[in-house]
This record gives structure tokens, C-alpha cells and sequence, in this order.
């Protein structure tokens, strides 16, 4: 369930999700990769796959994606971006995520590319550490 604009982001940023996550997920496009990367986590955590396919670059995206219901994404960590601000067109963003399950707990380590063309940043593919 999407929510409310004045409620906490998703992705944890520290931000309501109105200002942070929700106009992206609404068609703006993201600042840098890392706003990306934080919005794919929230695309994730709201069960969004029709987002994360549109900000998935056409080179690399599958024709198409189901999220399992049952994982829930609880936290993201930003743990290190290389290039990917808003006058580069490639980056790099390293990421934690905490997820779970009724059964499990994990963590997805990922370091994800990016490459921002004509205006708009796509996540192209990661290294799950």
C-alpha cells in the first residue's frame, strides 16, 4: 500500500514520502542515482513492479517482473555512491537491504550500476556482494 504523502519514506531517508519517494514514483525523474536507488527500494517495499520495470534500462530489463508478496523490505543502507550526481551519466551505489519474511531474515548486499540518459537515471545491473 503506497503511503500517505505526509507519512515516512520507505527508503528511510529521513524524509516524508511526498517529498521523497512519491514524486518519482508519480513520473519525476530522479537527481542522481542514488535517488534512484532509494526509490527502487521503495518501489520494492510498496510492491511497485511496473516502476522498477520503467527505471530498469532497456538493454538488461526483464520482460517482466513479479514481487513475492510475502517479502517484506524493512531497511536500506546507503553505504557508498561513486559518481551518479545530476551532471554525470554513470554511477555506482552500493547498497544494504533488510528484508523478511513469515519464516526468514536476510540482507541483500548489491553494488549497482546506473546510467542516466536523455535526462532520466536507469538502474542497469548489480554485484550481490
Amino acid at each position: 500500500m503506497v503511503p500517505d504523502d505526509e507519512q515516512r519514506c520507505p527508503c528511510l531517508s529521513g524524509n516524508p514520502y511526498g517529498e521523497c519517494c512519491g514524486p518519482l514514483h508519480a513520473g519525476a525523474a530522479a537527481p542522481t542515482a542514488e535517488r534512484l536507488m532509494r526509490s527502487r527500494f521503495s518501489a520494492f517495499a510498496l510492491g511497485l513492479p511496473e516502476y522498477l520495470l520503467l527505471t530498469w534500462h532497456p538493454r538488461t530489463r526483464p520482460d517482466e517482473l513479479t514481487l513475492d508478496p510475502s517479502q517484506r523490505w524493512t531497511r536500506l543502507d546507503i553505504v557508498s555512491t561513486r559518481s551518479g550526481g545530476p551532471f554525470d551519466s554513470a554511477g555506482q551505489v552500493a547498497f544494504r537491504a533488510w528484508w523478511r519474511t513469515d519464516d526468514e531474515r536476510g540482507t541483500l548486499e548489491e553494488t549497482s550500476e546506473f546510467v542516466r540518459e536523455q535526462g532520466r537515471w536507469y538502474y542497469v545491473d548489480g554485484a550481490v556482494a
